[in-house]
């Protein structure tokens, strides 16, 4: 069969349009040129319109189909057991334990995994049963935390890290040393081979943290769900003394009043990821603060233990001052704080600026009751004065350690943390007494 071709010519000229940001747009076709936002609008309207055409896929509903009577163009270029998992992740979702995922991909996801072999896991991931079973060593006491959040980010491995790191910092916190982890993953119902690859990968990036962390995974569970989400129930040795107490142990409480603050990581993932998941976020932006997310703190937690710090706590969820105000719960303590001094990740000041706030900010807020009266007042709004204050509340994921170390030793121990990695770490302000109790946070905006 012959197929005849037809010449074509190109275009002398065309029409482009460019948005450059801030609703404004640029558009030329030929010699002409103009610019405006209602170039802005005209390209919203065309692109809206083009892409009208993928708003709606014609998703196959699931009627009953009798044999032989030909498969769903929308699946054929799969085979037909894929065809079915096609059908059945587009229908209504069982619940319960017909939610977990199938045997068969779990077993292949985590087939490759190389996890930590530690000779107190008497029954683990090596040969599974219905529970591990782990021995506690001679002269230890446990420690136990549990972390669980949602995917905030397209790269299952590097989610897998962080999460991981994100629940091992409660341990590294109390002084405690990792030992074994469970998790708990949940992703979304779709074909077996794309939710093996996920669970793989999500797995992978978790081992590797864990393995570095000298914390054997021993086993978890799985489900189905409408989000990637992963998390882990972390259990970690202290040792004992002859009277069965704990020793080198670091509490929350313990602070005395003349101890250094200082913070080990930047502050700032909460409105970055916001920012991202807006579309808002630089790609430098992100990536940094993704680096700060997978930086371990167990070499931070040694290094304070070693200086003698007298209380920790890692910066998560309730932001700084949510911390630090649980930090301060002896009576008449208090604290004041170096606003210049907080170490900030990029762009984070600017996403504030822009009006970019955790969901769990506006919650967070209400611990600025713990900061003394007229603070910051006279900053304008959106000034960096008013932005730090801003920083104190945002929601940290894997974010640093914040402890109080004795004056004397707040210089020695900030250059060997930044020996060791945590380039920004901070001295970020003193403990003290506090002379209101209700609002015992004192902010120095020089």
């Amino acid at each position: 069969m012959r197929i005849a071709f037809q010449a074509l010519p190109p275009q002398k000229y065309w029409l482009a349009l460019i948005s450059t940001g801030d609703r404004y747009a640029v558009a030329s076709r030929g010699p002409l040129g103009f610019a405006g936002a209602w170039v802005w609008r005209w390209k919203d309207r065309i692109d809206r319109r083009f892409m009208q055409r993928f708003s709606d896929l014609g998703v196959p509903t699931m009627t009953p189909m009798a044999a032989g009577t030909g498969a769903l163009t929308h699946f054929a270029d799969l085979d037909a057991q894929e065809r079915a998992q096609a059908q059945a992740a587009q229908a209504m979702r069982c619940g319960g334990c017909a939610a977990k995922v199938g045997a068969g991909v779990l077993g292949r996801a985590l087939g490759g995994l190389q996890t930590l072999n530690s000779p107190d896991v008497l029954i683990g991931l090596s040969a599974p049963d219905d529970a591990a079973l782990v021995r506690i060593p001679a002269g230890k006491a446990q420690v136990q935390t549990v972390d669980f959040f949602r995917a905030f980010i397209d790269d299952p491995y590097r989610f897998g890290q962080i999460a991981a790191n994100h629940a091992l910092g409660d341990i590294f916190a109390m002084g405690a040393t990792p030992h074994t982890a469970t998790a708990i993953a949940v992703v979304p119902p779709g074909l077996d081979r794309q939710t093996q690859s996920v669970l793989s990968q999500l797995m992978a990036g978790a081992v590797q943290v864990l393995n570095a962390a000298g914390c054997a995974l021993v086993g978890g569970h799985s489900g189905e769900g409408p989000e990637l989400s992963l998390g882990f129930a972390i259990n970690g040795l202290v040792d004992l003394d002859a009277q069965g107490q704990p020793l080198h142990l670091m509490r929350k409480t313990g602070a005395l009043a003349g101890d250094a603050l200082l913070l080990t990581k930047p502050l700032g993932t909460g409105t970055l990821f916001a920012a991202h998941a807006l579309g808002r976020a630089r790609g430098r932006w992100v990536e940094a603060a993704l680096d700060s997310m997978a930086q371990s703190s167990q070499g931070a937690a040694q290094t304070l233990a070693q200086f003698g710090a007298h209380a920790c706590t890692d910066v998560t969820g309730f932001g700084l001052l949510g911390h630090l105000v649980e930090m301060l719960q002896s009576p008449g303590l208090g604290a004041q704080l170096e606003m210049a001094s907080l170490p900030v990740l990029d762009g984070a000041l600017a996403s504030l600026q822009a009006g970019i706030f955790s969901s769990l900010h506006s919650s967070n807020a209400q611990q600025s009751l713990a900061i003394a009266a007229g603070a910051g007042k006279e900053a304008g709004q959106g000034s960096e004065v008013s932005l730090r204050r801003e920083l104190l509340l945002d929601p940290q994921t894997a974010g640093g350690l914040l402890a109080s170390v004795p004056w004397e030793q707040a210089q020695a121990c900030l250059q060997a943390l930044r020996a060791q990695g945590y380039t920004q770490c901070a001295l970020i302000g003193r403990v003290g007494e506090a002379a209101d109790l209700r609002a015992h946070i004192t902010l120095v905006e020089q």
